[in-house]
């Protein structure tokens, strides 16, 4: 016996995933769009700008977390 398809993608999560890859691809275009409509520049360099934002965002969490951590060795 085999289960429908939708029976099989709730089951695994898939439903929930397809949504959140959606609002992930929305947020996305709207920080994408949201740069190169207020600097004035195009869609490519926007994107790397925002990919520079995200990248030193994640370099000071893990800065942060590093500085947290060696101070609950002491």
């Amino acid at each position: 016996m085999t289960l429908p398809t939708s029976t099989f993608l709730l089951a695994r999560g898939g439903i929930g995933n397809i949504v959140k890859t959606f609002i992930w691809w929305i947020v996305y275009d709207i920080c994408v769009t949201g740069i190169s409509d207020a600097l004035g520049v195009s869609r490519m360099v926007a994107l790397l700008i925002f990919l520079g934002v995200m990248l030193l965002i994640g370099f000071l969490g893990y800065v942060f977390k590093q500085k947290a951590s060696g101070a609950a060795d002491d």
